[in-house]
């Protein structure tokens, strides 16, 4: 790597405001910007879907941001490497009975991944995306930390506890300082068409939120259906295959029932789903796995901090221990509604990301 590396930056541009709006601020700071767009996925309905992300109309509009911005662009490949490492362990969790987060799978092994091997290839020391956080080198503990965004309603520290020092250490994150209005002002006074375009919202390979059917599709392989049980392994009807269904699932479930009941359990050995009342769906403690620690390499004893388990929650008072090498025990001081296996669940300390894992138990 040649001795400018470190002012080469390798920016991931999606084609919306966020990541146009970062080059802006990088180029501002002196930076040279390389644009670069990852195409993840060719499935012909996220090609039609505005909800989506990864079509072909959002290749162009990263291409004409970047040629605005008056930075050289690159379109690189990696439907492969999307389908095995994220598509095939959405898959494989739903089969499993767990709900993921595949955004989750796609940063650390796409965008922090695959992207920062292609940064050295460009010889570009940094890699920026337009994540609403921010990264920080604490020299006190000589550790990077991964910051919270300012723009709270934005804030997408939740979806980058996978982040390594390694990651941290080679990655900017230009919009963690700035509301999502303040982005759209700035990408509209650079004229920039994707000043307005509105976000994506949805997984980008089930734009229709099908999860069963495209699991199906596929896999090739047919869920049966199974029986609906109460608590106490009463039958209350059938199911349509448990790969559509997730903890605390109220609607859809397609019965006549007195009273409201909601998923509790899904066993995809006995093919049954497990209903209860609300008040059933409450956990005081989780264990999660797959664990990363930013702000420490380890837990050394029991850790007050906030806690999130799932990304639009707000944070909840927590006590958290590592109790293994990859494996952290939660304690909440008050009970938490389905908490999910599959979902990260991700330990803040004011501002700061102290870690996260995957939730394998709840209790």
């Amino acid at each position: 790597m040649s001795g400018g590396a470190e002012r080469r930056v390798l920016v991931a541009m999606s084609g919306g405001v966020d990541s146009s709006a970062a080059v802006i601020l990088l180029l501002e700071q002196g930076y040279d910007c390389v644009g670069a767009t990852m195409r993840l996925y060719d499935g012909d309905e996220a090609q039609k879907s505005e909800k989506g992300c990864c079509s072909l109309a959002d290749v162009e509009d990263a291409r004409r941001a970047a040629y605005a911005l008056g930075i050289g662009h690159y379109v690189f490949n990696y439907t492969e490497d999307f389908a095995r490492d994220v598509m095939e362990r959405f898959v494989c969790a739903y089969a499993r009975g767990e709900t993921p987060n595949p955004c989750i799978d796609c940063n650390r092994y796409l965008k922090f991944g695959r992207l920062l091997q292609r940064a050295e290839e460009l010889d570009c020391g940094k890699i920026a995306t337009g994540h609403y956080a921010s990264v920080r080198f604490d020299a006190g503990s000589g550790r990077y930390l991964l910051r919270r965004g300012r723009d709270r309603a934005k804030d997408q520290s939740y979806v980058l506890w996978p982040l390594r020092q390694f990651a941290l250490s080679r990655t900017v994150l230009p919009l963690g300082e700035l509301t999502k209005a303040e982005v759209r002002a700035l990408a509209e006074a650079h004229g920039l068409k994707n000043a307005w375009k509105k976000e994506s919202q949805d997984i980008c390979f089930v734009p229709d939120g099908d999860y069963g059917t495209f699991i199906e599709r596929y896999t090739g392989k047919t869920y049966p259906a199974g029986d609906f049980l109460d608590a106490d392994g009463n039958v209350l009807g059938r199911h349509r295959g448990v790969i559509r269904y997730t903890l605390g699932q109220r609607k859809g479930l397609g019965l006549a029932l007195p009273a409201p009941l909601y998923v509790r359990e899904i066993d995809p050995a006995a093919n049954t789903v497990t209903l209860a009342p609300n008040d059933a769906l409450f956990s005081k403690t989780l264990v999660a796995r797959d664990v990363n620690l930013i702000a420490a390499e380890r837990l050394t004893g029991p850790v007050r901090v906030e806690a999130k388990v799932r990304y639009r929650q707000q944070e909840q008072k927590a006590t958290a221990e590592q109790i293994g090498e990859d494996a952290l025990r939660v304690t909440f001081d008050e009970p938490q509604r389905a908490v999910t296996k599959g979902q990260s669940v991700v330990l803040y300390d004011g501002e700061t990301v102290v870690g996260g894992g995957i939730i394998s138990e709840a209790g």
